[in-house]
């Protein structure tokens, strides 16, 4: 059994839908960033274009490095300048465990999760990923073990 992220994982952590996933405008400034991010207790933000589509990802560490570290005004940053610009993404259709794949090969921390057209409907972080996989592990143990002790064919031990 392989868990698909949506409905499964982003059902689970974001029940309206939309949820926690804070997007912002390329044109916002690093502080306004960091205060959304604090304000709905997320570690990344999307940035969304004009048409509301994806077109990058600002991290916590984004705004460490690329901000605070290199002694840049966050008032005046601007999340445009420091985003990862079309970032990998998962589909809602992706099994957990392939997202932990691409997250691991690609030494992601978040990425985000778009529809067909491009939209962002969440965010989703590694600790969801690892959270998913190790439910879908413990399906597979269960599954395994029924199998076995033929629970599965109505024997009984």
């Amino acid at each position: 059994m392989h868990r698909k992220i949506i409905p499964d994982l982003v059902e689970s952590e974001h029940p309206k839908g939309n949820g926690r996933v804070c997007c912002l405008r390329g044109d916002t400034a690093a502080r306004e960033a960091a205060v959304a991010m604090m304000e709905t207790n997320v570690a990344a933000v999307a940035v969304i274009g004009e048409d509301d589509r994806l077109v990058g990802i600002v991290t916590e560490r984004d705004l460490t490095r690329r901000v605070m570290a290199s002694q840049r005004d966050p008032e005046k940053v601007m999340l445009s300048e420091i985003m990862t610009a079309n970032p990998q993404t998962l589909r809602p259709g992706d099994a957990a465990m392939d997202a932990l794949t691409i997250m691991r090969d690609g030494r992601y921390r978040h990425l985000p999760v778009v529809d067909d057209d491009g939209f962002v409907v969440a965010m989703i972080s590694i600790r969801h990923i690892y959270a998913a996989v190790k439910l879908e592990l413990e399906e597979d143990v269960r599954l395994r073990d029924q199998y076995i002790s033929g629970e599965s064919y109505g024997a009984r031990a």
